[in-house]
């Protein structure tokens, strides 16, 4: 995890501990319309914003309930961060239990899955409805830690007033991203939770530090999967006339015979055994394997023109692309940077160069080393639908944008110029 935790500019680490009331008159007025005495951090004043859009009461908040034991019970087996729960445990429980904090860990929609620490704090959390099954999201209980996080997508702590519900002000909470190392999904949060009376300018620093070990566990996991299947797919290759490949489910390749592959491959959202095309290797009987799929490659050449792409960026933390036509029916997930770019491609249909795109990124027409970079990792998973010179969606296919309901909203984790000024209220 390369993002850095997010720091305090003016009210920092000093002013946490000394300045409660006025972290609570900076948010006293700023949700009044009011020059505040200082201004808030920018990552808190933008969520305090995006916080007001979605109506959460600022006394309360507007939880939505618990999950039913049943749906807790799924997500938690469905989430990969049960392998890794054993490492956030041993890094953060006893610091947490020591302090008087509780850890956290939630999926990617900010619901809370585990919980352990402190059994005064967790009693407190309770009576706050900060309990397991609970959502704990920015359109549920606004600014916090944990759904501030889920957005940015980068280490943050909030302390005290910063929160955006007044009855959080008694709390202190620091949080790190959880992503897998296959295929970068956000998985969910690790977070630390406590009284603000018991901060410790150091909390974000652990927390980030144990969310990286536990990333890289996942990641030494993986391969250790990979090599497991290739011990597997060595013998069965062997005997195979013609070309094909071994993959895990994510796509990475464990074995070859008569071709080169990827170190990975795309594969549809949802694979099935049977014909496929891809854009890696054209078309591809499918036939499923313990732990993965042997590709059996044709004599597939470019993907069928036409279709229908559909960039969904509505939602504030996972984003996709949809791809429907000849070639059958695909959807991605897509990256902050991949959303990015397709989202400017398909406002600017007429198509961007390279310096443009490196403009709508990252305000520097100098950059087109990373936009190629980029691009060309895009393509591999599009091809048929992407073109270059200059970079744009294929003329022959329809393309659909759905933005978020509130401009505010669109790509909130964003710094690109390009979705910034698309972000801005019009005058």
């Amino acid at each position: 995890m390369a993002d850095r935790p997010i720091g305090y500019g003016r009210l920092d680490g000093t002013d946490l501990t000394r300045s409660p009331h006025l972290l609570a008159s900076v948010r006293a007025a700023t949700l009044a319309g009011d020059t505040p005495p200082e201004a808030p951090r920018a990552v808190i004043g933008a969520s305090w914003a995006r916080t007001l859009g979605h109506g959460v009461d600022p006394d309360v908040g507007r939880h939505n309930g618990l999950l039913a034991a049943e749906e807790l019970e799924h997500r938690r087996h469905g989430s990969p961060l049960g392998e890794v729960l054993p490492v956030l445990a041993d890094g953060l429980v006893p610091v947490a239990d020591a302090a008087w904090h509780i850890m956290v860990v939630t999926d990617a929609d900010g619901r809370v899955l585990w919980r352990d620490g402190s059994l005064a704090v967790r009693r407190s959390a309770d009576r706050l409805g900060f309990a397991e099954g609970a959502s704990w999201s920015e359109d549920v209980v606004g600014t916090n830690a944990i759904g501030t996080a889920l957005v940015t997508r980068k280490p943050l702590q909030v302390h005290s007033a910063e929160h955006f519900v007044r009855t959080h002000h008694g709390w202190t909470c620091a949080a790190a991203p959880l992503h897998d190392p296959r295929d970068g999904r956000l998985l969910g949060v690790v977070d630390v939770s406590g009284p603000a009376s018991t901060v410790h300018p150091a909390m974000l620093s652990l927390v980030s530090a144990v969310a990286r070990v536990a990333e890289g566990e996942l990641r030494t996991r993986h391969w250790a999967a990979v090599e497991r299947l290739r011990s597997v797919a060595a013998p069965l290759l062997a005997g195979i006339g013609g070309r094909a490949v071994v993959v895990d489910r994510n796509g990475w390749t464990a074995a070859a015979t008569g071709i080169a592959p990827a170190e990975r491959i795309a594969l549809p959202a949802a694979v099935t055994a049977g014909q496929v095309w891809l854009p890696a290797l054209g078309l591809c009987g499918i036939e499923p394997l313990p732990g993965g799929w042997l590709l059996r490659v044709g004599e597939g050449g470019p993907a069928p023109a036409g279709g229908r792409v559909v960039v969904d960026v509505s939602g504030p933390v996972s984003w996709t692309v949809t791809v429907a036509g000849p070639a059958g029916r695909w959807a991605l997930p897509l990256s902050p940077r991949h959303a990015e770019l397709l989202y400017v491609l398909a406002v600017h249909r007429a198509g961007r160069t390279a310096a443009e795109l490196a403009g709508d990124l990252f305000g520097d027409p100098t950059r087109t080393v990373t936009v190629r970079a980029e691009m060309s990792r895009l393509r591999r998973s599009l091809a048929g639908v992407l073109a270059h010179r200059p970079y744009r969606f294929a003329e022959e296919v329809e393309v659909e944008l759905v933005r978020p309901r509130r401009a505010a909203d669109l790509l909130p984790q964003s710094v690109a110029p390009a979705v910034l000024a698309d972000r801005a209220p019009r005058g």
